[in-house]
């Protein structure tokens, strides 16, 4: 991407955070204190999953019957490809545009997202430097390319949960404390209850258990600990305070004894109708001839690091069907397709008519 961007006058920065390599490129037009409008994406990818069970190597990229298949085919190597092309032809219809034009780029987004976006807009925040309009080219499409644009996404809150219990032999359970029968009933009453409706553009709050373990594997022994894992996507419906008192008060309700650790992954963030939006969704009706649909459904991504900024933030990308599947794959057409939507997106925004 870089060799493809300097070449158009972006002055492209480097940054290295740990082992995740980023970088940060600005062209600026003619008018430097015009908007800036930003590229955002990621290219590192998810593990392949069963290599048997792909009908090509996952890394090799293969063209068949329309469909390019590889892994982050459209998670997001697509969107990415689709950004350096579109500006490729922005820049040399329009080598002075108005404003900035700016990628932001990790290899961090689908593992811990330490040092990547977040890394990167410490750096620019305390840089004083900003961002007006942000495009991610996370693959939002449903079901064909454009039907569906981001322009916001759920909180993500995390608990580690450990029950304590007491081990024992499962023919004297008066002698032990079984933690599994402990937490069952408050374990229940989480999952059963309805933490919001959600609202206008947002899905109601979800608890998901992602993991529970207890036991030693011998059938004779009650388990003296179980450990959980757990997620809320929330809307803004919810504060993280309030959710983690709702499952701290179950607990305690149910004299469950336990250690709880909490990992707060972002919160919801949410683009209101505005420039960037309406010059989104004009594209997508220009190019595809579609009316697309907006919402906030998904789960996160690096726009809840770059809202904060001040930035809209709306993610545009091709059909998600096979994202993090094995065979992941997308339309080379829709590919061709998303190029040219963000051309004009970047045309609607920093060209004067």
């Amino acid at each position: 991407m870089i060799e493809r961007l300097e070449p158009l006058g972006f002055a492209v920065e480097r940054m290295r955070f740990g082992n995740v390599d980023n970088f940060w490129a600005t062209r600026r037009g003619q008018d430097e204190d015009g908007p800036v409008f930003c590229f955002a994406g990621h290219t590192d990818v998810v593990p392949t999953g069963p290599l048997e069970e792909w009908h090509s190597d996952p890394f090799e990229p293969v063209i068949r019957d329309g469909m390019l298949y590889g892994r982050g085919a459209a998670d997001m190597k697509s969107g990415l490809a689709a950004m350096v092309t579109a500006v490729e032809g922005f820049v040399a219809r329009h080598p002075d545009h108005e404003g900035t034009v700016a990628f932001l780029i990790t290899s961090d987004e689908e593992g811990p997202s330490v040092d990547g976006t977040r890394r990167v807009v410490e750096v620019l925040q305390s840089r004083r430097e900003r961002i007006d309009w942000c495009l991610i080219g996370e693959p939002s499409s449903d079901r064909e390319f454009g039907d569906t644009v981001k322009i916001g996404r759920r909180g993500s809150l995390s608990g580690r949960l450990t029950v304590h219990g007491v081990q024992g032999h499962i023919a004297y359970p008066h002698m032990a404390e079984n933690p599994v029968h402990v937490l069952a009933p408050a374990l229940a009453e989480l999952v059963g209850r309805s933490w919001d409706e959600g609202n206008e553009y947002f899905q109601p709050t979800s608890f998901q258990v992602s993991n529970i373990a207890a036991g030693t594997g011998a059938p004779n022994v009650i388990p003296g600990e179980l450990k959980l894992r757990f997620n809320f996507r929330f809307s803004p419906e919810q504060t993280l305070e309030g959710l983690q008192e709702a499952v701290t008060s179950t607990l305690d309700r149910h004299d469950v004894r336990y250690s709880l650790e909490w990992f707060v992954a972002g919160l919801p963030f949410y683009t209101s109708p505005g420039p960037l939006s309406q010059a989104v969704t004009r594209a997508v009706l220009e190019v595809r001839g579609l009316e697309t649909r907006m919402t906030t459904g998904g789960g996160t991504s690096d726009g809840r690091f770059i809202a904060p900024m001040g930035a809209q933030v709306v993610e545009l990308g091709v059909v998600n069907q096979t994202i993090h599947k094995v065979n992941e794959c997308v339309r080379v057409e829709d590919i061709d397709a998303l190029s040219r939507t963000y051309e004009r997106v970047l045309e609607l925004l920093l060209v004067s008519r």
